[in-house]
């Protein structure tokens, strides 16, 4: 089993409280698995966001897919507005044959969240 651990942040300047759901999940490689990030506006206006991501140790992040992820689209929150985002993932079977991945078990999936300039 590998342990995927969450982290999110946002930029300077971006009013949004940004959280994962859950700390970690425990996944086997080839089977798939479902986490989720919870993003709230806490300004008084209308904001839209998007985020990027990255994975670590670098040389593992070839081996972790999205299915389905709410990174780099666009995501408008109203005011007090508040969603909760998924993230379908799965760790490619090959990780488990890779010497280079020996005794890696952890990896960590971390967004971060902008602010999209609205004109």
């Amino acid at each position: 089993e590998v342990v995927v651990q969450f982290n999110a942040d946002v930029a300077d300047g971006m009013p949004w409280k940004f959280i994962p759901t859950q700390r970690e999940v425990r996944v086997k490689p080839g089977e798939s698995a479902l986490a989720f990030y919870t993003a709230e506006n806490r300004s008084s206006t209308p904001i839209t966001g998007v985020s990027t991501y990255n994975v670590t140790p670098m040389k593992a992040a070839v081996y972790f897919n999205k299915i389905q992820c709410f990174c780099f689209e666009e995501q408008r929150l109203l005011p007090g507005e508040q969603i909760d985002m998924p993230v379908f993932f799965y760790i490619d079977p090959e990780f488990e044959t890779d010497p280079r991945m020996d005794g890696i078990n952890n990896l960590i999936l971390s967004y971060t969240f902008f602010k999209v300039n609205e004109d």
